[in-house]
């Protein structure tokens, strides 16, 4: 011990000497290394203690870097290579300096070592077992971020061993009257050999299964109240505001190439959601064979504001073909695009210069959208299942007695032109060839049902440059429900606009006439406008509603 500290007093005196000379700047830079060596002292060996005073010695105001001398040690532990501070090489390097301290040579050859000789210690190079034993660490959201950075971490952090434990501390539950088993206990009285025999990541698509429905059966609690305005949930824009559910499209090119696109606008309506994408990188439509619409859902809803680069999962919602594009309906164009409705709901905007796309917008009816936008695969859609009830007899479920209740929104865009409810609509019991059923909302003969429109009847579009505003589109809304005010049609999809060939033939108003009309397999509306001269202002004239009774009863387990 004597001999240390007098090594120790033999390496300080010749700093004390050399401050003597030293000028008020070099003296501060003294005491600061001084107060490093102190603090250092008790983390290095001395004779690492005795190389940092020397270099402080100098006068040069460079510590050497510990740190590094400690990586290299670490190396030389797991690799077996002896790289420690006894080793020739360093110990070369110190004997030579004390040796000759004045040679300028020696020491310009230390300070100018390239640090890509130091190895780091890189956790790709680690054993399995090393990388296992770390990861059994993290939890599942880290795991699931983790995987994604190459194939070797993929395939460790999917171990069974590790998923087995993370989904026993997630899903562990205690029976009443039975003693409750830590989440050690429960994850060693899984059977070992269901962990041994199955396949990798077994466990791990397990845990996924299972948090996907809890998040289904929160969201499902969430929206079981129902507003009886409009017989939709009454908490809907809250749950997709605070959920986290988003909506991508892939646009699928005819080489196979993907792109996949995140939602860039979303606008809450009354009763639907619609959702924008657009971009300055969006591919050519000549490249693109399919257009894929997803809902992705969060899969961890802890935090209200989940984080935007979480783990999330895809429910396809629909398919559309863009190979055909100009075979479908051009519903309206401006001085600069052309708009083509994609049924159901969907709005393509292409540039008339190149023929590329401007825009894609989707119109999303509430009804059911939080189902068809989770609880869908990313292969299959959602499909909803059937309400049998009790046959009584084969008369129709809907018949002259049956009351219907509508809802029903026109807009343009942000700006809403109609916003109308209408209750006790009853039918005169009469089908049409088709087997729709008649429900006429506004009598063309009766003005006192005419309903002024606000502002102006049109479909305004938006890209990341321009945008513009069309007059011969616009977006319908529609909620029919039933006498249990349960909905039984509903749309959300742009309607062309269309002038009418002849002056209208009931109430005499001064002015073009125009008419709305849609028709699907489960429903259809036909709507005619009037624009008033006088009053410079829409009225719509004449509304009627058609329902497919056969596929309605069909759905309700009812005979036409």
């Amino acid at each position: 011990m004597t001999g240390a500290c007098d090594r120790s007093r033999a390496w300080i005196v010749p700093n004390v000497v050399h401050r003597a000379t030293q000028s008020t700047h070099a003296r501060a830079r003294s005491r600061f290394c001084a107060r490093a060596r102190g603090s250092g002292a008790a983390l290095f060996c001395p004779a690492a203690r005795r190389c940092l005073l020397v270099s402080m010695a100098t006068g040069r105001g460079r510590m050497m870097r510990p740190g590094c001398f400690g990586l290299q040690a670490l190396r030389g532990s797991l690799y077996g290579g002896g790289a420690t501070w006894g080793s020739a090489r360093l110990a070369a390097g110190r004997s030579g300096f004390r040796k000759n301290s004045g040679d300028s040579s020696l020491r310009q050859d230390q300070h100018s070592e390239k640090p890509s000789s130091i190895s780091f210690i890189s956790l790709d190079r680690m054993p399995p077992e090393i990388l296992i034993n770390i990861f059994s660490y993290l939890d599942a959201k880290t795991l699931l971020h983790i995987a994604c950075v190459n194939k070797r971490f993929y395939d460790l952090a999917s171990d069974n061993h590790i998923w087995v434990q993370t989904y026993s501390a997630a899903f562990t539950f205690t029976r009443p009257h039975w003693k409750a088993t830590s989440v050690e206990e429960t994850a060693t009285g899984v059977n070992s050999l269901s962990v041994r025999d199955k396949e990798i990541g077994y466990w791990k698509k397990e845990y996924i299964t299972k948090q996907i429905s809890s998040v289904r059966a929160v969201l499902t609690h969430i929206l079981k109240p129902v507003n009886d305005y409009n017989g939709l949930p009454m908490r809907i824009k809250e749950t997709l505001r605070t959920s986290g559910l988003g909506w991508a499209i892939i646009l699928r090119e005819k080489s196979g190439k993907e792109h996949i696109m995140q939602h860039d606008d979303l606008l809450l309506n009354d009763t639907s959601a619609t959702v924008w994408w657009h971009g300055k990188n969006m591919p050519h439509l000549a490249t693109l064979s399919t257009l894929d619409l997803y809902g992705v859902i969060p899969l961890f809803m802890q935090n209200k504001t989940p984080e935007l680069k979480s783990p999330r999962w895809l429910s396809l919602i629909g398919k559309y073909d863009l190979s055909n594009l100009s075979n479908f309906t051009m519903i309206g164009c401006d001085r600069l695009i052309r708009i083509f409705c994609l049924d159901p709901g969907l709005l393509v905007g292409l540039w008339k210069k190149n023929n590329g796309l401007a825009f894609v917008m989707a119109n999303l009816h509430y009804h059911q959208l939080v189902e068809r936008s989770t609880f869908g695969s990313a292969t299959l859609p959602y499909e909803p299942p059937s309400k049998w009830t009790v046959l009584v007899d084969n008369r129709p479920m809907y018949g002259p007695q049956s009351s219907f209740q509508l809802h029903i929104d026109i807009r343009g865009g942000v700006i809403f032109c109609l916003c109308g409810n209408f209750r006790n609509l009853f039918s005169k019991g009469e089908f049409n060839e088709d087997g729709y059923l008649e429900l006429v909302v506004i009598n063309f003969e009766n003005k006192r049902e005419h309903l002024p429109l606000t502002g102006k009847v049109g479909f305004a579009w938006k890209s990341d440059v321009f945008g513009g505003f069309i007059e011969s589109c616009s977006v319908v809304d529609v909620t029919l429900l039933d006498q249990y005010r349960k909905p039984v049609w509903c749309l959300s999809s742009p309607v062309c606009v269309k002038p009418s060939a002849y002056p209208s033939d009931g109430p005499n108003y001064l002015g073009n006439t125009y008419y709305m009309d849609y028709m699907d397999s489960e429903g259809g509306m036909h709507a005619e406008l009037v624009w008033s001269r006088d009053t410079e202002e829409y009225f719509m004239v004449n509304l009627v509603v058609y329902l497919n009774i056969s596929k309605t009863n069909h759905r309700f387990g009812q005979n036409t």
